[in-house]
């Protein structure tokens, strides 16, 4: 395999589909139903998030936001998805894919919310069962990587429910709600991933030969 990183479009309309739930990226479009779950979440979110910026919620903010996830995704950094149920195409949270290194890491860190009205109810488990072949398939990546606050037992059995591995303990690692907290370090391989239990069906909207 190169360890160059590989010729991928990265502004297709990605769409990946499966077991009752869609993930695809925003646009401005979706700047209502996000503004009103995040809103309504807040509480919920806090004790998980960095502190929002004053204008998170305005429309301002969400078009600045909208800008860089596609300068992300045409530099091969990230992509950010939001989380749809396919019945209703209620907005139920989001997944982002940040930080994708290539050379000999071949690499990305995973990141997620959930609306406080759609929590515990499996739905970002089948978005990270999803987001798997994606990352392994149509990426290239080989490691998949997430860090979780040690007392967010919910975020930890869905990680390891998925197939992570708990890899470390890093000391004031990232700074959540105003201080700076020890997380858990937990990957997922590759070889993991074809070693475990079949993958989600997924469907992927667009051309798929555009980024393989």
């Amino acid at each position: 395999m190169s360890l160059l990183r590989p010729s991928i479009t990265q502004d297709i309309d990605q769409r990946l589909e499966g077991q009752g739930v869609y993930l695809r990226h925003p646009v401005m479009a979706d700047y209502k139903a996000w503004s009103d779950l995040r809103s309504q979440s807040r509480e919920f979110l806090k004790p998980w998030e960095p502190i929002w910026p004053k204008d998170d919620l305005t429309k301002a903010g969400f078009r600045r936001r909208l800008r860089r996830y596609a300068r992300d995704r045409r530099d091969g950094k990230s992509h950010s998805f939001l989380l749809f149920k396919s019945e209703t195409d209620d907005l139920l949270g989001g997944l982002t894919l940040s930080n994708i290194r290539r050379g000999v890491s071949q690499s990305v860190t995973l990141g997620y919310w959930m609306g406080v009205s759609f929590a515990g109810r499996g739905f970002m488990s089948k978005a990270v069962e999803l987001i798997q072949p994606f990352c392994f398939e149509a990426l290239g990546l080989h490691r998949i990587e997430a860090a979780c606050l040690p007392h967010n037992a919910p975020s930890l059995r869905l990680l390891e429910k998925a197939g992570f591995v708990r890899e470390g303990y890093a000391r004031n690692y990232l700074l959540i709600n105003g201080y700076w907290q020890d997380h858990l370090l937990l990957a997922c391989l590759a070889e993991d991933h074809a070693a475990g239990k079949n993958p989600a069906p997924m469907t992927i909207g667009g051309n798929l030969k555009e980024f393989l």
